[in-house]
């Protein structure tokens, strides 16, 4: 809607300051004579809003205009109270500042969106941990968000799971992951993927940098998290998996049983499941049961089989 565009383009020239049309085209989808329609529109309606000509130009708001957010709708405004999630906001020191920019939101809405958005606060909390994992102790996370912030080089002592354990990296860092409860750190050269919890010791250096100009945190992240999956599932196993061991599978299991899964005659399902090793999935398939049948490959079979005969002589012999 035309409305919400006009609101957007206030909003991108508050937030980033001097934008060319082609700038706020490509932002909006939309064309270029459709951004002069809306320039337009808005001095029509006394926004102080003017242009430059020349290779630096663009349309800019005028020094000190700020427009208040009542052209949200019901659903950005309970999207954004939604997406304050307080915990990581706290590790990286901005509690207080999440808590006040809330304040001053909800005083902009109107206030038929003000009872929406507190209705959502006061019905949905997200909680990104899992269960099992515990409040990993992460004390050098505000000096890593600040160098990530200010573009500071950081000398640190890092713990790694192979040997050498305990090593001393120069890291750039690009940017600041938060998976499952989890920070990580993206940092240069490579770039390269750390743990924040596992920095043993850190300096930060007088040294500045800019990360490469083609850099984008999301795509990285995406990018590392199909090779990891692809890293860690290297092995294949053939089973055959009762109706209700076939319903627990989850994550990537689930997935290969939806596309390898094949019916046979007893009710069973003959499936190829990706594990990470013959060691992994022993525990997993062996957690199973009698719900499961592994056909290959031979070794997790025979190792299985072994275990399987330690147990039934143990529980036989009392």
């Amino acid at each position: 809607m035309k409305s919400s565009r006009l609101l957007s383009i206030l909003l991108l020239l508050q937030t980033r300051g001097r934008m060319t049309a082609a700038q706020l085209a490509g932002e909006l989808e939309v064309s270029i004579r459709t951004v002069y329609r809306d320039i337009e529109s808005l001095h029509g309606a006394g926004v102080p809003l003017y242009g430059d000509a020349g290779h630096s130009g663009g349309y800019r708001l005028l020094a000190g205009y700020r427009t208040r957010l009542t052209g949200l709708n019901t659903g950005e405004a309970e999207a954004l109270f939604l997406s304050g999630i307080p915990g990581p906001a706290a590790d990286l020191g901005f509690g207080s500042a999440l808590a006040t920019a809330q304040l001053k939101l909800r005083a902009a809405l109107p206030p038929e969106l003000r009872a929406q958005a507190d209705r959502m606060r006061s019905r949905f909390h997200l909680d990104a941990p899992g269960w099992y994992a515990g409040d990993d102790d992460v004390p050098y996370l505000p000096q890593v968000a600040d160098a990530v912030w200010r573009g500071r080089v950081l000398d640190v002592r890092y713990r790694r799971w192979k040997e050498p354990t305990d090593v001393d990296r120069r890291l750039e860092p690009y940017g600041l992951v938060l998976k499952a409860g989890r920070w990580y750190v993206v940092a240069g050269p490579g770039p390269r993927t750390y743990r924040v919890d596992q920095i043993l010791g850190l300096t930060v250096r007088d040294e500045e940098f800019e990360a490469p100009g083609d850099f984008d945190l999301a795509r990285h992240w995406e990018g590392y998290q199909a090779g990891f999956h692809a890293r860690l599932y290297r092995d294949e196993a053939v089973v055959r998996l009762s109706p209700r061991a076939a319903s627990r599978l989850t994550g990537a299991a689930a997935r290969a049983l939806d596309g390898t899964g094949t019916a046979e005659p007893d009710g069973w399902i003959r499936a190829l499941l990706p594990i990470e090793s013959i060691d992994h999935a022993h525990g997993v398939f062996l957690a199973m049961g009698a719900d499961v049948e592994v056909l290959g490959p031979p070794e997790l079979r025979a190792r299985l089989a072994e275990t399987s005969r330690a147990m039934a002589a143990r529980y036989s012999s009392g």
